[in-house]
C-alpha cells in the first residue's frame, strides 16, 4: 500500500547549470555538506552552494548559488567525483585518469599526483589504516581482471595493493578490507588483506547493468536476477550472509540508493520506493530521463542530463501519522519499529509510546479489543484517556485533560459507535475488563481514585457481579462521587458497603435496615437480615450494637442473639461488653436470653453460679409452661426436660435448694431426684426413682452418674442403698452384706443365681490364694539352696600367689574370689566386668573378700 515517503524538489535548474548550451549533459554529481559538485560531458566541474529554505507555509525549497566552474582540459566527460572533506580535496575520474583537485578553487594539487588506467573507483567509508588525513580508494584498472587499492593523501597518492580477479570486474564497492565486485557473470566478496574470496550468486552484467553499493557497515546492496523478467535487490554482509529479504523492482533499474527504511530505485520513467521492513512498494514518483541516483550523507540526489533534484524524505513521524490516519496500523508500527536505529533512544521511546496509544484507539474504534489492549499496555496509556470516552465516569474532582495533540478523533463512545447501543455495550465491557486488569498495576499509579471510581460506575450501570468484590476489597472509590451514582442505579446494599469502607457504619446500617424493612428495593442479597446480624456481631462500636440490636431481636430472637454470642472473647476481657449487661438487656426477650445463657454456660463453660442458676430457672419455667398447655406436643416437652436434666447433672454450682423449692410438687420427679443427688441425699433420690417413678433403669443410671469420678467404695455404697429398695445380684460383690439385707421370706429358688455366682467367686478367690502361697514357699526354698551353695572353705592367699587376670602378686589383703576358688585383684575383676559383662566365664557372681 502506498505512503508518501519522499518529495521531489528541484535543486539546480537547467538555466543555472548550462545557460544556453543545449549540448551540455550532467555526467556525475558529488555532495559535501552544502557544496554540490557537478561533472559534465564537456570536461567541466561546476561548484554550487545549496541552501535549504522553509517557506511561511512550512514547505521546504532549495536555492543553488554557483560558486565557480573549472575546465579540466581533457575534452572528455567527467565520469566520477568523490569528496574527501578531511583533506579538502575532490577526487576526479576523467579520461580513465584519477586526479586530485582543491575543493574550494578546483585547482589540481601542486604535485600533480594522478592515477592512470582507471575504469571506475570507489571510496572506502570504513577505512582500515587509521590515518585521518588520507582516504582509501579501490579502483578497477584498465588492466584485465585487476583491482588496485590506493591511499590518497593531501598532496600524493600511494598504491597499497593489487589483486587479480577470476573475471573482468564492472562494478566495485569497498568496506574495510572487503571488496564487493560485480564480475562478468557473478558477484563476489573479496578480502584484499587475505586474498580470500567468496562467490555470491550469478549475474549477467552484459545483459543488465550491475548495481553494487555500500549501504552500511559491512553491508552491500546488490541488483540480482529475478524471475519473470524482473530484478530484485538484496542486502548482503561482508561475511556473505543475506541480511534482509529481497525486494522486487522493475527490470530496467539505472541506479539505487538506501534511505532507511527505504530502498529507492531509478528506472527510465519512475522513481520507486520499497520498504526494507516489509519489502512492499510504498511510493512511485514519475521522473523522466533520469540517469543518476545517489545518496550523500542522508541526502538523496536525482539528476537528468540537464538538471539536479533533491529527493527529500518526509519525517518518519509524519509518515507514521499518515499511515495511522489511513488506519494502516500494522504498517505504521512496522515503520516505527524500523526507525528505532535512526532516532535517539529517549526520543524514540516517547514517539513510539504515542504511536502505540494511537494504534490502540484505532483498533478500539474497530472493536478489535485484544489488539487495542496490547497496544495500550505497551504504550503505557494514561487509562483516563480511555475512561474519558464515557461521559461522567471520571470523578468531578479529577484534574485530567485529554492529551494534545489528541490521540484519537472520538468525542465519546456515542460518537465512536455512531449511536449503536450494542457496540457501546461491547466497548464498556472491554473497559470494565481493562480497568479491572490494570487497577492494581503501575499503569494506575497516581490516579487510582479515578480508575476505581470509574470502575464502580461501570459495574453499577451494568449490574455487574464484581461490584461487591470491588467494595469489600481495598479500593480508592471516591465516596462523594460514587454514592449518588449507586443511588441512581438503586444499588443500596453496595452503597452501604461503600459507607462501611469509608468508616461510616451507621449510614451503612441505616440503609440496610431500610432494605430489610422494605422501604428500599434492592434484591442484591436475599439474606440481608442475616448479613446485618453478622455485621453487628463483629462491630466494635458498642453504640451501634445497642442501637440496632433491639431492631434485630424483634425480627428474629434466635438469629439476632448471635450479635452477642459470636463476639470475640477478648472484648469481654477488655470490658467492652459485659455479660451481665447483655443479660439485663435481653431480659425481655425470652428466647434470646436462654440462647445467650446457653452460650455462656454450655459453650464457653463460664463457672459463675448466677449464670447456671438463671439458666436452670429459665429451663424450669419453660418446662412448667409447656406442662400447663394441654396442646403441647410430647416431643417439645421431652426436649425441654432433657435440657433441664442435662444442666442439672452437669452443673456443680447451681443453687440446688432454690431449684428444689421450685421443682417440688410439680411432678418433675426425675429432676427432683437429680437435685437430691446434688445434696448427697441419695436415699430420697432412689426412693423417688424406684417407688414413685418405678423406673429401675433410671435408678441404676443414677447410681452410675452420681458415682462417676468417685472411688469404688462410694459406688458400692450407692448400690447397697439401691439394694435396700430392690435386689439385683449382678451389681454388688459383697455377698454377705447382701444376704443380710435380703428379706427372709425370699425363696432359695429366687436367690439361686446370686448364690451360685457368689460361691464360684469365693472358691476361685480361695484357690488363687492357695496357689500364690505355694509359689511363695517354693521361691523361698530356692533362695535358701543358693545361699548354701555359696558357702565354702577358707581361701589361702600369700605374697607368692598371683592374680589370674594380670599375673601380678598380691600386695594388699584385698581380693575377689570366684566360685571356682581363683583369687584376682579387686580392680582386675571390676575392669573385666566392665569390658565384657556378657562374656563372663563364671556362672556364679558371688565372691569373698
Amino acid at each position: 500500500m502506498s505512503v508518501k515517503a519522499f518529495e521531489l524538489l528541484p535543486a539546480v535548474e537547467r538555466e543555472l547549470l548550462m545557460g544556453d548550451k543545449p549540448r551540455i549533459n550532467i555526467e556525475c554529481i558529488e555532495c559535501c555538506g552544502k557544496n554540490i559538485y557537478i561533472g559534465t560531458n564537456d570536461c567541466f566541474i561546476h561548484h554550487f552552494l545549496l541552501e535549504e529554505q522553509c517557506t511561511a507555509k512550512g514547505k521546504l525549497t532549495f536555492s543553488a548559488q554557483k560558486q565557480l566552474h573549472k575546465y579540466l582540459g581533457l575534452k572528455k566527460p567527467v565520469n566520477e567525483l568523490k569528496a574527501a572533506s578531511a583533506l579538502n580535496r575532490l577526487i576526479v575520474l576523467c579520461d580513465n585518469t584519477i586526479m586530485v583537485v582543491n575543493m574550494l578553487n578546483l585547482e589540481p594539487i601542486p604535485s600533480g599526483a594522478k592515477i592512470k588506467g582507471v575504469v571506475t573507483f570507489t571510496m572506502n567509508e570504513n577505512p582500515v589504516n587509521g590515518d585521518p588525513f588520507c582516504v582509501e580508494i579501490g579502483i578497477i584498472s584498465v588492466k584485465k581482471r585487476t583491482i588496485q587499492i590506493y591511499m590518497v593523501f593531501e598532496d600524493r597518492v600511494q598504491i597499497v595493493k593489487e589483486l587479480s580477479t577470476p573475471e573482468q570486474p564492472s562494478a566495485i564497492s569497498l568496506d574495510g578490507y572487503f571488496l564487493c565486485l560485480a564480475l562478468t557473470t557473478q558477484y563476489i566478496i573479496l578480502n584484499y588483506n587475505t586474498g580470500a574470496s567468496q562467490d555470491l550468486f550469478p549475474y549477467d552484467s552484459e545483459e543488465k547493468k550491475p548495481i553494487v553499493k555500500r549501504i552500511g557497515r559491512e553491508e552491500f546492496l546488490l541488483a540480482a536476477p529475478g524471475g519473470l523478467g524482473e530484478s530484485v535487490y538484496t542486502c548482503i554482509c561482508s561475511h556473505c550472509v543475506f541480511v534482509r529479504a529481497p525486494v522486487r523492482w522493475s527490470e530496467n533499474v539505472i541506479g539505487a540508493a538506501v534511505c532507511f527504511p527505504y530502498v529507492v530505485a531509478l528506472d527510465e520513467g519512475f522513481v520507486t520506493v520499497h520498504s526494507m521492513l516489509d519489502q512492499q512498494l510504498k511510493q512511485t514518483l514519475a521522473f523522466r530521463d533520469g540517469h543518476i541516483l545517489q545518496d550523500f550523507e542522508g541526502k538523496m540526489v536525482l539528476a537528468t542530463t540537464k538538471a539536479v533534484y533533491m529527493l527529500v524524505p518526509l519525517p518518519l513521524e509524519r509518515q507514521i501519522q499518515d499511515l495511522l490516519a489511513s488506519h494502516r496500523v500494522e504498517e505504521a508500527l512496522v515503520l516505527a519499529e524500523g526507525a528505532r536505529r535512526n532516532i535517539p533512544k529517549d526520543k524514540f521511546q516517547i514517539m513510539y509510546r504515542r504511536i502505540l496509544q494511537q494504534a490502540g484507539f484505532i483498533q478500539f474504534g474497530q472493536l478489535q479489543f485484544l489488539e487495542a489492549k496490547e497496544h495500550f499496555r505497551k504504550g503505557h496509556l494514561d487509562v483516563r484517556e480511555l475512561i474519558s470516552l464515557c461521559p461522567l465516569l471520571l470523578p468531578a474532582t479529577s484534574t485530567f485533560t485529554r492529551c494534545h495533540p489528541p490521540l484519537h478523533e472520538f468525542a465519546d463512545l456515542n460518537h465512536l459507535t455512531q449511536g449503536d447501543q450494542e457496540k457501546i455495550l461491547k466497548c464498556k465491557r472491554f473497559l470494565i475488563s481493562y480497568l479491572n486488569e490494570i487497577r492494581s498495576t503501575e499503569v494506575a499509579n497516581g490516579y487510582r481514585d479515578d480508575v476505581d471510581t470509574a470502575l464502580l460506575k461501570l459495574y453499577a450501570e451494568a449490574n455487574h457481579e464484581s461490584l461487591l468484590d470491588l467494595l469489600v476489597s481495598e479500593n480508592s472509590c471516591l465516596l462523594l462521587d460514587s454514592a449518588p451514582w449507586l443511588e441512581k442505579h438503586k444499588k443500596y446494599f453496595a452503597l452501604g458497603l461503600l459507607y462501611h469502607y469509608n468508616a461510616q457504619d451507621d449510614a451503612a446500617l441505616q440503609l440496610w435496615v431500610r432494605i430489610v424493612n422494605g422501604e428500599l428495593q434492592d434484591g442484591t442479597r436475599t439474606d440481608l437480615y442475616d448479613y446485618v446480624v453478622d455485621f453487628l456481631s463483629f462491630c466494635s462500636n458498642q453504640d451501634l450494637i445497642w442501637k440496632y440490636a433491639d431492631w434485630a431481636l424483634k425480627k428474629n430472637e434466635k438469629v439476632a442473639v448471635q450479635i452477642f454470642t459470636r463476639r470475640p472473647v477478648d472484648e469481654e476481657k477488655a470490658g467492652k461488653l459485659n455479660p451481665d449487661d447483655v443479660i439485663k438487656y435481653l431480659h425481655k426477650y425470652s428466647q434470646a436470653i436462654i440462647l445467650y445463657l446457653e452460650h455462656l454456660v454450655l459453650e464457653r463453660n463460664i463457672q459463675k453460679e448466677k449464670f447456671h442458676t438463671h439458666l436452670a430457672v429459665l429451663y424450669l419455667d419453660s418446662v412448667l409452661q409447656l406442662q400447663s398447655q394441654s396442646a403441647t406436643p410430647a416431643e417439645d416437652l421431652t426436649c425441654a426436660r432433657a435440657k433441664l436434666q442435662n444442666l442439672l447433672r452437669q452443673s456443680s454450682i447451681c443453687r440446688v435448694q432454690l431449684l428444689l423449692g421450685k421443682i417440688k410438687d410439680t411432678g418433675l420427679h426425675l429432676e427432683c431426684a437429680t437435685l437430691y443427688g446434688k445434696l448427697e441425699e441419695h436415699d430420697k433420690a432412689l426412693h423417688i426413682l424406684v417407688h414413685q417413678l418405678k423406673d429401675f433403669q433410671a435408678a441404676e443410671r443414677y447410681c452410675l452418674w452420681t458415682s462417676e469420678d468417685r472411688d469404688s467404695s462410694y459406688r458400692q455404697r450407692l448400690f447397697h442403698m439401691l439394694l435396700a429398695v430392690y435386689m439385683d445380684p449382678a451389681i454388688s460383690s459383697d455377698a454377705f452384706r447382701v444376704l443380710r439385707l435380703v428379706p427372709e421370706s425370699w425363696s432359695i429358688q429366687l436367690l439361686g443365681p446370686f448364690l451360685s455366682g457368689a460361691m464360684r467367686e469365693s472358691m476361685h478367690s480361695k484357690r488363687m490364694t492357695q496357689i500364690a502361697l505355694g509359689l511363695a514357699r517354693s521361691e523361698n526354698l530356692i533362695h535358701k539352696y543358693e545361699k548354701l551353695k555359696c558357702k565354702g572353705g577358707p581361701v589361702l592367699l600369700s605374697e607368692k600367689k598371683g592374680c589370674q587376670l594380670c599375673h601380678n602378686t598380691f600386695s594388699e589383703p584385698e581380693f575377689v574370689c570366684y566360685p571356682n576358688g581363683i583369687p584376682v585383684h579387686t580392680h582386675c575383676a571390676a575392669k573385666r566386668n566392665r569390658e565384657s559383662p556378657s562374656k563372663r566365664h563364671f556362672t556364679n557372681t558371688s565372691n569373698h573378700t
